[in-house]
């Protein structure tokens, strides 16, 4: 049974500029650069049949190719920190596409997602860190942010089965379109597989 999640890659200079901050908080547990990613839609455990589903389903999302960049960093978790990350600044071509993401899940029969879309890219997983601490690395890294990248696509990953830890394994790309308008809303599902 596979676990899929759907998601944007980050370029490999962008990857090499978040490495840079994997210091200076002891006892964090950074995550392998090769693992960085931004997370459209969650999937979790499914069996075969259903991840076919979805992957057809995906297929029909029509949708132009955008810019984002990293804005800040930040952390989740208040008072018990869990982890770091880069904030991605949203704009309308990515939350269509995390819609679009949104609505082909569904259409392949899963449940909706009931948490809030918050685009990041996780940099390391904390347990038991004060918050003292993550306050003082945020404070020392907060001004990070990048130029913009282009997405040219979205990818359906899979994890090891059960943790949901990486590697990830990039299990299907379905390519955007290159002028950099935003997705055409609803029509994005009804356009023929990619």
């Amino acid at each position: 049974m596979p676990r899929l999640f759907t998601g944007l890659e980050i370029p490999e200079p962008l990857i090499e500029r978040l490495t840079h901050l994997r210091s200076g908080l002891n006892g964090a547990r950074w995550i392998a650069e090769e693992n960085y990613h931004i997370t459209l839609r969650f999937i979790g455990d499914v069996d075969d049949p259903v991840a076919d589903d979805v992957a057809s389903a995906l297929a029909k999302i029509r949708a132009k190719s955008f810019s984002i960049r990293i804005n800040a960093l930040g952390s989740f978790g208040g008072r018990k920190p869990r982890a770091i990350w880069a904030a991605i600044e949203a704009g309308t071509e990515l939350e269509a596409l995390y819609k679009a993401n949104e609505s082909a899940v569904r259409a392949a029969g899963l449940p909706p997602e009931t948490r809030k879309f918050i685009p990041h890219v996780t940099l390391a997983r904390l347990k038991g860190m004060s918050a003292k601490a993550v306050a003082s690395y945020l404070q020392a890294n907060g001004g990070f942010s990048t130029t913009p990248f282009k997405v040219e696509r979205f990818v359906l990953y899979s994890a090891r089965p059960g943790s949901g830890g990486g590697p990830y394994v990039v299990e299907d790309a379905y390519p955007l379109e290159s002028d950099g308008a935003a997705i055409s809303g609803i029509a994005s599902l009804d356009g023929p597989p990619g």
